[in-house]
């Protein structure tokens, strides 16, 4: 708790309605955090209000925030950009800031007579370099692709001087050199295909395949009949690879898509950049962050485009609030058109789609959850309307025979995986015939009694997200209940069709159509799959035992609570078959010969 919290709200309640930017500051009067705000004293109160609601980050910066500084803007653009030059010049810790520690790559073209096209790492000797590139394996895919299609050498041999020493390696034979070493092209021909190879990778298949057919009816009309055939087998070959390779994509000239990953261990953003009609490059970065997807995109997008290339459009998986903000920043920086697009379906779904997957693939290397997981829990959390993945789910399901043996079972899912040690067993006490909306309720109640106890370490967290068994019924039945006790967790039904499969969400007021999202589809069934496993295996158990009791209860001198005494001391069956009369006899207080009869009995089981 901020002891200053007193001060902090009487000085906000002074504060300006106007747009700015506000500086919080550590004991030591650091910045700890920079903002900017349409309505500064709207904005900056929701910090220090009495109830807060904020992320755990949020919460440790208020903690940490001893006094604030503000400035005054006349619009809110000009507090976007006052926003973003102090982020930079201060680097505030619990800002999302863009690291600069991420290696670079090159495409090198040798200083040679016979020029070689590779991969680098840096920029160390003579030659010609093309980037920098972010993406180790897009640098070497667009290296070993214009080899591969212009069938340049990739061998360490040295030309000219090994010409005709040896006879061609394997790659001539098999058509994927053009084969420098028998020397019978020139150092001008050579070059002739260097230049197209780096015009292939500059600009991509579309112009360079453009080019080169000018360049073939030229030399036809020369009757330069093996340059053309030559051209004619380059042009092939470009289109073939073109074909085949999905990330090619004629439309997009100047384009960025980027698209974001949540999980309980941070946040990633993923930056697909596309020129000239194909992929030129990747990026990725990753942060400790979890805040709320429109602020992280915001913020990421203004920073990154403070030292990077800004195209002409922008591709971004949310409707972001502050667009015609960032766009006008962006164009003054650029001086040119930048338009930033939110598209829900069609060829721009799939690109966003690809750079979700590729932030997933990266997030889930970090937190040890897969991509498919991490983007099972996202669409969970957009079909539900909530701010964030769900980090710790719990599932309730009723299990019971007619009205015995009526029992209750907790799964628990964390990051989207069971976690098997926090599932918890309910045996229903105070509903005495067949009730499902009692017995949840039951069953939630003394869940959360156990949690505002803090004895049981097995219920002392609390949940972000609540499935029970059943439809809309189950959740008006339990709603009403969790909010006399204070407990905001979003509650909903899994509502099964007539085989027993997901149907739908149920909410209080409708149901939620799971069909139409495959990841978070198959994450619910799994849930509900596994709380029905849970409920139905207890109600197994107990009905057995609770058959064991009353058998037992028929031999003379065993009453129900005796039996009842066993079967708490040898809980399963093997257990029971393991004691031997003499331990029996002790452990009930009883003759050897009821003990005997009671033996039997464990016997036939």
């Amino acid at each position: 708790m901020n002891e200053r919290l007193p001060y902090l709200r009487e000085k906000t309640s002074r504060l300006t309605v106007s747009p700015g930017v506000y500086l919080m500051k550590d004991k030591q009067g650091k910045i700890i955090y920079i903002g900017k705000a349409k309505n500064l004293k709207n904005r900056v109160t929701s910090y220090f209000r009495e109830t807060p609601d904020h992320t755990p980050k949020v919460s440790k910066m208020v903690s940490l925030v001893y006094e604030y500084d503000f400035f005054v803007t006349d619009t809110e653009y000009e507090a976007l950009v006052l926003e973003c030059s102090l982020i930079k010049q201060h680097k505030p810790k619990y800002n999302i800031l863009l690291k600069d520690d991420k290696g670079y790559h090159y495409i090198k073209i040798s200083n040679e007579k016979y020029p070689r096209i590779t991969a680098e790492k840096q920029i160390s000797d003579n030659g010609i370099y093309l980037g920098p590139y972010t993406s180790s394996s897009i640098t070497k895919q667009a290296v070993n692709e214009a080899n591969l299609v212009f069938k340049l050498p990739t061998c360490k041999r040295k030309f000219p001087q090994e010409f005709k020493k040896s006879r061609p390696c394997l790659y001539y034979y098999i058509d994927q050199c053009m084969g420098i070493c028998k020397g019978k092209m020139d150092a001008d021909n050579y070059n002739e295909f260097i230049s197209q190879a780096v015009e292939y990778i500059k600009s991509g298949s579309n112009a360079s395949i453009e080019r080169m057919q000018k360049d073939m009816e030229e030399a036809s009309e020369n009757l330069e009949f093996e340059r053309a055939a030559m051209l004619r087998d380059r042009i092939s070959a470009i289109s073939k690879a073109s074909e085949s390779q999905r990330i090619v994509d004629k439309e997009l000239k100047d384009t960025d898509v980027i698209a974001l990953a949540q999980n309980a261990g941070g946040s990633c953003v993923a930056i697909l950049m596309y020129r000239g009609g194909r992929l030129f490059d990747k990026s990725t970065y990753i942060f400790t962050d979890s805040d709320v997807e429109e602020e992280i995109l915001e913020a990421f997008i203004v920073q990154y485009y403070q030292r990077n290339d800004i195209p002409r459009v922008i591709l971004v998986e949310r409707d972001l609030p502050n667009k015609e903000l960032i766009e006008e920043l962006l164009r003054k920086r650029c001086n040119h058109a930048v338009n930033l697009l939110y598209r829900q379906r069609g060829n721009s779904l799939k690109l966003i789609m690809l750079a979700k997957n590729n932030a997933s693939e990266h997030l889930s290397i970090k937190v040890g959850r897969t991509g498919k997981e991490i983007i099972a829990l996202e669409e969970l959390a957009k079909l539900l309307g909530m701010d964030k993945p769900p980090e710790y789910i719990e599932a309730y399901d009723i299990s019971n025979l007619a009205s015995t043996a009526m029992v209750a079972g907790m799964a628990v899912f964390e990051n989207g995986r069971p976690l098997k040690s926090a599932y918890k067993r309910f045996s229903i006490k105070n509903v005495g015939i067949q009730n499902d909306y009692e017995c949840m309720r039951e069953v939630l109640v003394r869940r959360f009694n156990r949690y505002f106890e803090g004895v049981d370490k097995g219920f002392s967290r609390l949940p972000d997200l609540i499935f029970v068994d059943g439809g809309k019924g189950h959740i008006n039945a339990v709603e009403p209940v969790l909010q006399e006790m204070g407990i905001t967790v979003p509650v909903f039904g899994l509502v099964k069709d007539n085989r027993h499969r997901t149907r739908a969400i149920a909410s209080s007021g409708s149901e939620i159509s799971v069909l139409s999202t495959k990841s978070a589809f198959m994450l619910i069934t799994r849930i509900q799959d596994e709380m029905h496993r849970f409920a139905i295996s207890y109600q197994r158990t107990k009905h057995a035992k609770t058959s064991y009791e009353l058998e037992l209860t028929k031999i003379k001198g065993i009453g129900i609570k005796k039996a009842q005494r066993l079967l708490t001391k040898y809980k399963t069956k093997n257990a029971l078959k393991s004691a031997t009369i003499e331990e029996i006899s002790k452990l009930l207080g009883v003759k050897e010969g009821i003990a005997a009869e009671v033996y039997s009995f464990i016997e036939k089981l």
